[in-house]
């Protein structure tokens, strides 16, 4: 459903969210929307706010009958994830993720950061999938279409639980996140630094902390992310900076303020995404535009359609990330400036596969205690 336009009952009904509607995904028959239908706004509103007067995170177990997932992409550096969560609470209005809840009858727009899913078995499942006949290892990314530390980790413990996995079995892994919650992991995180296990990237999308609320609501503030670069990277962990995503019109400007920002905190490693907007996020981003930055809207949607093919969002491999004509080479070479003058990237991590030692496999007909 739509939510009123009106600026003070939508800000009581979306109080630290992101999207402003729960647009109906592509897969449902009927789409339900709030129209103006003359007989005044303030109705409508009213009765929407009565309808919902809060938004509250709800949160269901599910329990997949596997943790990793792999992926061909050339796009990306790594070939398998895990996703501890569904969902994500963080609200980033942009997340391309959102278009995952909509095969489940859910809503790309409010559904996707207030119904959310935890996997209370994925250490279990991660136990299993490493103690397979035959498994080759390869690194581990985390934070790929959820953040592993998005705040309802901090009672769940998930992604905890499959770090302690990880370190156990002596098997690398990367980890993205918003979160200064990665660094209640930091005995974890520098013990498997220490054997060339792991790589941190904080994303940090801008300084401004009133943008910053705007755009990702429940994520932590940039100086938190900006701290946790500091803590990290002082525990020996490799830390670096994900600049994800620039927007044009919006935050683009700030490219050599993060970047500096970052190196200040210790970050050594450097990257950055141009906005993604693929199927139902193109509608949120646009509401998001038209309820926060209307005087922008024009402005960042014709800036982006130049750098994606006269697209809101260019699928191509080789495309997607970066986009395409001036302004976005104009934008790789900035980022290539800063890299140059901070460092960044030098020397590239790999991580350590060597050490690896598979689980035990459970005995039959016992618990699955795979480490004894």
């Amino acid at each position: 459903m739509a939510i009123s336009g009106d600026p003070t009952v939508r800000a009581e009904m979306l109080r630290g969210r992101g999207a402003v509607s729960n647009r109906s995904g592509r897969f449902e028959r009927f789409a339900k929307s709030i129209a103006d239908d003359g007989w005044g706004p303030v109705r409508a509103d009213l009765e929407a706010l009565e309808e919902q007067p809060k938004l509250r995170t709800e949160v269901t177990d599910e329990h997949p009958r596997h943790i990793i997932t792999k992926n061909a992409s050339p796009d990306i550096p790594f070939d398998r994830s895990i996703n501890p969560y569904r969902g994500c609470e963080h609200g980033c209005v942009y997340c391309f993720a959102r278009p995952t809840h909509t095969y489940h009858g859910l809503s790309a727009g409010l559904d996707f950061e207030t119904k959310l899913f935890a996997k209370p078995d994925a250490a279990d499942l991660l136990k299993a999938e490493l103690a397979k006949k035959g498994y080759e290892p390869a690194p581990i990314a985390m934070g790929t279409n959820t953040d592993p530390y998005q705040p309802i980790e901090r009672e769940r413990g998930i992604t905890r639980a499959l770090l302690e996995v990880l370190d156990k079995a002596s098997h690398p892994v990367t980890i993205v996140t918003k979160s200064r919650l990665v660094v209640r992991d930091i005995d974890l995180l520098s013990r498997m630094a220490e054997r060339n296990l792991v790589k941190v990237a904080l994303s940090v999308t801008t300084l401004d902390p009133k943008l910053a609320r705007t755009l990702e609501p429940r994520a932590a503030t940039p100086q938190r992310r900006l701290d946790a670069i500091r803590l990290l990277t002082d525990a020996g962990v490799p830390t670096g900076v994900m600049m994800a995503p620039v927007i044009p019109a919006i935050n683009d400007h700030e490219m050599e303020r993060v970047l500096a920002a970052a190196a200040h905190a210790g970050a050594r490693a450097a990257g950055y995404i141009l906005v993604r907007l693929p199927l139902e996020v193109a509608g949120l981003f646009e509401e998001w535009l038209e309820a926060n930055y209307p005087d922008r809207k024009d402005r960042v949607l014709s800036r982006l359609a130049a750098m994606r093919g006269g697209r809101l969002n260019d699928p191509r491999f080789g495309n997607r990330m970066k986009g395409e004509g001036l302004e976005a080479e104009l934008l790789r070479q900035r980022f290539a400036l800063m890299c140059k003058r901070f460092g960044y990237n030098k020397d590239r991590i790999r991580l350590d596969t060597s050490a690896f030692e598979p689980p035990l496999k459970p005995a039959r007909g016992g618990q699955m205690d795979l480490f004894g």
